[in-house]
């Protein structure tokens, strides 16, 4: 088929023609032009993210880089010379991980198949990994029935990864830049990355469960130790903290998973689990369903004991915010316990100490689906209501910088937290709980807990932070003199997180060769001269205001109560 034919069949599925077209493929056609108005006869090149957005794109998807390495390794192998390439994507289509021959690589590049490649959609038309994330179930978008003329000649086979609360999490796609004709030579496609996308599932899931019970299951005796079909993660009463996708086929009433116990669907409750673990044979080792059947499993104990205050490092997002810090350790701790209810949390903190990271981190470990993230500085009542309008299901409502939020639009909040049960309230401030001027109403519906991150003066952990960043920011051969970590760890960042990144990016683009010395770093922020500089311009804004505090607020963008506060903070009264 040519480009013109193809353009023309396009038109036809427009004009509600059948032809032939899988009607997830037709149904992808014309979003292509009636959403996003794209021109299927233009030649558009792949779009590629800047690497400064590759790079958040992998730090936000490292845990699933990591659960999925081994996976893509040995599905790698067994297409082996078979000129397939490999791409593990994030949940909006970009690709955070590559496998691909060295010999094709600069063809893997203008395709588009390669490291960075956004492929969502509504930017790259129709396409495997596109089709994937809209539908959620494994497609394969073959040659023509990709919808610009840039990509008909490749061959994409996708599998959706969810994360253990069933929400996606990535997409691993097997792609040719060509292919045999027909679509049916790419089934044997299909079969591995469907396989290797439930295998990193379960990677993870293990990865996330070494405090609890793992329940895996399979329909035969043969692959329940090595190859399981589904699996799920328990606490200490049986109830579903997480899960594979394939364990939803044990929950057929399409209700929710987690907190369900698993004696509801299965022939066994929590204290049954020793009697499924390895000393047994396989074969022995029957559970019965609810429905009359029957399928094998294999129960694994809880690795440490869940009262053990510590987190591992590899259990988890919220694992990877810290190193060996008492602190951090104590802060994370609790927030692991928090996290799988729905109480209320209020994060503290100084600005750039990871509050929004460890928001997050909480949502992702979190019962909740849904993610909103709102800055409540210049937050009206009307943008409040028209953001969370078409929020449905348990949801993380993010409150950034609550401390800013408008005098106006705190009822609103209040009301808008008693009408929707299913919003999750996290907020984040820099200022004390006592000093953010809300209501008691208002501050018992957001701070039904607290919890307070130390700024990184106060850290033990910041080698381990320094070493870190510089994995994620730059190639594993670059490294810090002693000379440049001692004064790195000399310094008292004022800025804290924030700081610490944009110093290592300054320093990584400064360095001459692979070793990042002190020369490289630049200097260290005058705080105290920031600290004058931003009272002196408060008084003057009070002074040409006479020192109305509405009218300064008025001036300066920010609500009443936030002039107030940095007037106290400054010690500056009006003159007499």
């Amino acid at each position: 088929m040519n480009g013109r034919q193809h353009v023309q069949e396009i038109e036809q599925v427009l004009n509600g023609t059948q032809t032939g077209r899988d009607s997830f493929v037709s149904a992808s056609w014309r979003r292509c032009v009636e959403l996003y108005g794209m021109d299927p006869s233009r030649n558009d090149p792949a779009h590629i993210v800047t690497e400064a957005e590759l790079r958040d794109h992998r730090k936000q998807a490292e845990w699933m880089i990591e659960a999925a390495r081994s996976s893509l390794q040995t599905l790698f192998r067994q297409v082996a010379g078979q000129n397939y390439v490999l791409l593990l994507t994030d949940a909006k289509g970009v690709c955070v991980d590559f496998f691909g021959d060295d010999l094709f690589v600069n063809d893997l590049r203008s395709a588009g198949l390669y490291l960075g490649s956004n492929w969502s959609e509504n930017l790259a038309g129709t396409c495997g990994v596109g089709a994937c994330i809209v539908t959620q179930e494994p497609v394969t978008v073959h040659q023509e029935d990709h919808f610009g003329n840039a990509h008909i000649a490749l061959s994409c086979t996708a599998a959706p990864v969810f994360d253990s609360l069933g929400g996606l999490a990535a997409v691993l796609d097997i792609s040719l830049l060509r292919s045999p004709t027909p679509k049916r030579s790419q089934n044997l496609a299909m079969s591995l990355v469907t396989n290797a996308a439930r295998r990193v599932e379960m990677a993870n899931l293990m990865a996330e469960s070494r405090r609890d019970w793992v329940l895996r299951l399979s329909d035969s005796p043969e692959f329940l130790d090595v190859d399981p079909e589904a699996a799920v993660r328990l606490d200490g009463s049986g109830r579903v903290l997480g899960y594979t996708r394939a364990a939803r086929r044990l929950f057929p009433d399409g209700g929710p998973i987690l907190g369900r116990r698993i004696d509801d669907v299965l022939g066994l409750t929590v204290d049954d689990l020793p009697d499924l673990m390895r000393d047994r044979p396989t074969e022995d080792r029957i559970i019965k369903t609810r429905d009359g059947g029957a399928l094998f499993g294999h129960a694994i104990a809880p690795q440490t004991p869940r009262t053990a205050p510590r987190i591992s490092r590899g259990s988890g997002p919220l694992a990877g915010l810290a190193g060996d810090d008492p602190m951090m350790e104590q802060v994370l701790a609790r927030a692991a316990k928090l996290a799988r209810t729905t109480v209320p949390l209020l994060i503290t903190g100084e600005t750039g100490t990871g509050k929004t990271k460890l928001a997050r981190a909480i949502h992702m470990v979190a019962p909740a689906s849904g993610f909103l993230g709102l800055d409540c500085a210049g937050l009206s009542p009307r943008a409040l209501q028209d953001a969370c309008r078409d929020v449905t299901g348990l949801t993380t409502l993010l409150l950034r910088r609550i401390e800013h939020l408008p005098e106006e639009t705190a009822p609103a909040l209040a009301v808008l937290l008693d009408i929707c049960g299913w919003l999750r309230p996290i907020s984040t401030t820099c200022v004390a709980p006592a000093a953010l001027g809300l209501s008691r109403p208002l501050f018992h519906r957001l701070a039904g807990a607290t919890l307070n991150l130390p700024p990184l003066r106060q850290r033990q952990d910041l080698g381990w932070l320094l070493d870190r960043l510089l994995r994620r920011r730059a190639p594993d051969d670059l490294r810090l003199s002693p000379s440049a970590r001692a004064a790195l760890l000399g310094r008292s960042w004022p800025g804290n997180l924030r700081e610490l990144e944009q110093v290592l990016d300054v320093a990584i683009a400064l360095c001459e060769g692979r070793v990042i010395d002190q020369p490289d770093l630049p200097a260290p922020v005058d705080t105290a001269t920031s600290a004058t500089d931003a009272e002196d311009s408060l008084e003057q804004v009070m002074e040409a205001c006479s020192w109305n505090m509405s009218c300064a607020a008025r001036r300066l963008g920010v609500n009443r109560s936030t002039i107030l506060r940095r007037l106290r903070k400054a010690e500056l009264q009006p003159p007499g």
